[in-house]
């Protein structure tokens, strides 16, 4: 095959993807190897690739990659999350542009377009993981509400309603009006936003008194039931027994008092509007006073709000603070700054609304959860750690989870009416099993089917996804089958710490419930994805770069390398593209080197260099050194100084130097020993790079040799750490800075590398001379001399030893030379001043540890010598 001088990755990466996929490497079945599992955090039905999922999903791919490279049964379980609001959302407003209302659907109607959206959408952002590279295993992909799933869920839901666990009750809970459901506490975000104070004035009964409360919200008074005084505030003694009359609407209510009221706080007096806040509710039920809901679902104003009936609360808000200064009942408004509750799906502004709703008692469940992370004998590693103590807050505060959703889209909760009571009801996994236990309980043997109504209610979709790990494996309906048994407990996952609780959690109190297990090992957190002003990424603010487009532009390595090479567990990624380009870049250079090495001609007949001996011998030592450090990053998930380091072994050791050295002479063989060991080094380096960059390098290896499916880089075998010579290494390093400064002089001096030159060396400190020829080769020397006395022309140390390369004086501009060198001894003179002030100083040689003195000793000492390498240059010039 012939190799295109360029690395194209838009026409590599679908071919070896569909080479991968037709071989069937991505699949997992139950065998005798050890078993490495990663569950996707299911992504929305309803999304589209954005950074965060292309981070997300790398680190996944470069962990299960690495996994299958070093022959473990790598298993990737894909899928997506039926996510009821964002879902239900979309399908309601396709609906309304086609002109149908969904309050017009039955319920069977509304889901039969909802999973025509689902098969026409559900799958966009699964095939865009497949351009990333992700290589799940595409025949396991799930689904929250495949059926089988959904059995999954209905049978947890009946498990704990039997155990005592989920109950019904009427609390007050977070409405969003926007969604038209209720919100789990924790999809609540609490914001600070500048309001206003509202002063009303209340008439007292029979009476020409009036008192004033302060409240934030004055559309609410159409809900106040009382209001409430403390009994010790002296101010309020003759208010006592007496009754207030409600602005506008007329109502008289009672002056109730409780110590609750902070005499500090407003006025004194507070309003009572126990159908509309948390602890007016606790007030109300203490008191018994009546619950006035004044608010539909869409948090528009009901009857209870007169003339204000189906309006806004928020154009109410700005109405009647008008109507209520207009008619003298409005005293004053502040500016209030206060916290507000918004949903995490829709952004509404949360209503506290009481209701019948379902709850799931976490006291008992979270226990196992806390030991399993924070205990002593913990099973579950959180990285990075700092996120021990957020999950501590979270599980310790932990309240009954609010598992009822008024949506459609979703689990039907399986609870079955049979009459009208709150108490009328049965949980069944069936309507068959329901109408059974109808009977039992109400000693009804006349009871059909026709009798029973289910609750209209889904289930959160959480409930649904906390149970992924052993649902995907049909843990739930078959605890004991093979699958479960074999690829549970999972190995990592990977996901974001603002799912911490909602999901990472969850998912770790349900293994300890059904498995009696923790469901994975290690839990990566990643960082949000910001860009390079640290904001972060979204629609509004335009800073969110096209997944795809970046793809299209720097092809998928390059877009896994950029992202990689900027993130790390738990902080934020900056993203620049810069560094997708540096990732094309870096492709680029590798696609060269490996044609620079194809197009190298080679002769059976000719003995191996030294310098590709040893060369090769140095590079052996360095890439293992270099890969015991990227799997200690690995071990530690550190991705990103993993790939760097693999970066740098490529970048600079493999490209910069080892290929120089045994490059064979312009036009010139190079012999079958080196080329066979340098084809090795390189499939080495593409192996340890291939979870990182699995399309270039898989194109790589197909062209180093024909291979069978069975010989694809994606099932190689993995390097094995090796000990190594680190001397080799150290010498390797003193001979580069010997280069580097011979390189120097021919670059200041203007002498071309065609022209070669003499090195003269003053062997003050016993250096290794094993990598001499090296040297001469990469500097044209024609002869390397050690020497006891000094050699005219041009000098640089390495160490303490003296380097003389000789220059024809008429080669050389003398006047810019003493120039250059006199500048740099006026700065090597002050180095030493600073060093010998340090050192003459007996406070700092009295304190500072033996090896700091013994480093600036050791600065002094070359200094000194440098000053006089520089003396001896400037006096051969005068």
């Amino acid at each position: 095959m012939s190799i295109p001088s360029k690395y194209d990755a838009s026409k590599v990466e679908d071919k070896w993807y569909a080479y991968w996929m037709k071989n069937n490497y991505f699949h997992s079945t139950p065998d005798e190897r050890e078993p490495y599992t990663i569950v996707i955090p299911p992504p929305n039905v309803t999304g589209v690739l954005h950074m965060g999922h292309m981070l997300n999903n790398t680190i996944q791919d470069v962990l299960i990659r690495r996994a299958r490279l070093l022959g473990k049964n790598a298993c990737w379980v894909p899928g997506t999350d039926h996510a009821s609001i964002a879902t239900e959302a979309k399908v309601v407003a396709k609906l309304k542009e086609q002109g149908i209302n969904k309050n017009d659907l039955t319920r069977e109607e509304f889901l039969a377009h909802a999973w025509e959206w689902k098969h026409e959408y559900g799958g966009i952002i699964l095939d865009q993981l497949k351009k990333l590279g992700c290589s799940c295993d595409w025949d396991r992909t799930a689904f929250t509400m495949d059926p089988e799933m959904s059995e999954a869920v209905i049978k947890v839901f009946v498990d704990l309603y039997n155990k005592g666990l989920i109950y019904r009750g009427y609390r007050m809970v977070n409405w969003d009006p926007e969604a038209k459901t209720t919100l789990s506490d924790e999809e609540v975000i609490y914001e600070e936003k500048q309001g206003n104070l509202y002063y009303l004035q209340y008439q007292i009964e029979d009476s020409e008194d009036t008192l004033t409360i302060a409240t934030t919200r004055p559309e609410t008074i159409f809900g106040d039931t009382a209001i409430c005084i403390n009994p010790y505030d002296e101010r309020f003694i003759h208010l006592k027994g007496k009754k207030a009359i409600v602005p506008l609407c007329g109502r008289v209510i009672p002056i109730i008092e409780d110590e609750y009221v902070d005499v500090e706080f407003g006025t004194g007096c507070l309003k009572v509007t126990p159908a509309h806040d948390e602890n007016d509710k606790k007030l109300g039920e203490k008191h018994q006073l009546e619950v006035i809901d004044i608010f539909n679902e869409d948090a528009s104003l009901n009857s209870f709000g007169l003339h204000y009936q189906g309006k806004d609360r928020f154009v109410v808000r700005k109405e009647i603070t008008k109507e209520l200064e207009e008619k003298g009942f409005l005293v004053k408004t502040e500016i209030h700054t206060n916290k507000v509750g918004t949903s995490e799906r829709t952004k509404a502004v949360i209503e506290p609304r009481l209701s019948d709703q379902w709850f799931l008692k976490m006291e008992e469940l979270v226990k196992p959860a806390i030991e399993a992370v924070l205990g002593e004998n913990s099973e579950i590693n959180l990285v990075p750690k700092k996120f021990d103590n957020t999950y501590r807050h979270w599980m310790e505060n932990i309240r009954d989870w609010n598992i009822s959703r008024q949506l459609w889209w979703g689990q039907q909760i399986p609870a079955y009416y049979f009459g009208d009571g709150k108490e009328d009801f049965v949980v069944a996994e069936n309507i068959e099993t329901a109408l059974e236990l109808a009977k039992e309980k109400t000693n009804n043997r006349e009871l059909t089917i026709n009798n029973l109504h289910q609750d209209s209610d889904a289930l959160d979709t959480w409930f649904s996804s906390w149970l992924w790990p052993m649902s995907v494996f049909d843990g739930i309906r078959n605890p004991e089958n093979e699958e479960i048994n074999y690829y549970y407990p999972t190995n990592d996952l990977v996901t974001g710490p603002d799912i911490l609780f909602f999901w990472v959690a969850r998912m770790i109190i349900a293994g300890y419930e059904y498995k009696g297990e923790k469901p994975f090992q290690n839990v990566y957190l990643t960082g949000l994805v910001r860009d390079k002003q640290r904001r972060k990424m979204s629609k509004s603010l335009g800073n969110s770069p096209d997944a795809l487009k970046l793809i299209d532009d720097y092809g998928a390595d390059g877009v896994r390398v950029g992202l990689l090479l900027s993130s790390a567990a738990g902080n934020d990624l900056m993203f620049d593209e810069d560094l997708c380009q540096q990732g094309k870049g870096f492709a680029n250079k590798i696609w060269n080197a490996f044609r620079l090495i194809k197009g190298w001609e080679i002769d059976t007949n000719i003995n191996q260099p030294a310098t590709a001996k040893i060369g090769l011998a140095w590079y052996e030592s360095k890439f293992q050194k270099a890969f015991a450090e990227i799997e200690d990053h690995f071990s530690k998930y550190r991705l990103s100084d993993a790939l760097m380091a693999i970066y740098k072994l490529i970048n600079d050791d493999f490209s910069s130097w080892l290929l120089e050295i045994v490059k064979p002479a312009y036009q010139q063989p190079i012999d079958a020993k080196t080329y066979a060991a340098i084809i090795e080094v390189l499939e080495n380096n593409l192996k340890v790079l291939h979870p990182f960059m699995p399309f270039l390098t898989e194109e790589i290896w197909q062209f180093i040799a024909d291979r069978t499916p069975e010989e694809a880089l994606i099932i190689a075998k993995y390097p094995v750490i090796k000990e190594f010579d680190a001397k080799i290494i150290s010498d390797f390093e003193v001979a580069t800075d010997v280069i580097s400064g011979i390189r120097t002089i021919r670059k200041d001096k203007n002498i071309a590398f065609k022209d070669s030159i003499e090195l003269f060396v003053i062997d003050n400190e016993t250096i290794s001379r094993s990598f001499d020829e090296v040297i001469q080769k990469l500097t044209n020397a024609s002869v390397i001399n050690y020497v006891s006395e000094k050699v005219d022309g041009a000098s640089f140390r390495v160490k303490s030893n003296e380097y003389f390369v000789p220059i024809a004086i008429e080669n050389i501009d003398v006047a810019a030379e003493i120039e250059k060198l006199n500048a740099e001894l006026k700065r090597a003179e002050g180095f030493l001043f600073g060093i010998s002030k340090k050192l003459s100083n007996e406070n700092f040689v009295a304190n500072a540890p033996a090896q700091v003195l013994e480093l600036e000793r050791k600065k002094e000492s070359d200094t000194i010598a440098k000053i006089e390498t520089i003396k001896s240059s400037l006096a051969s010039l005068q």
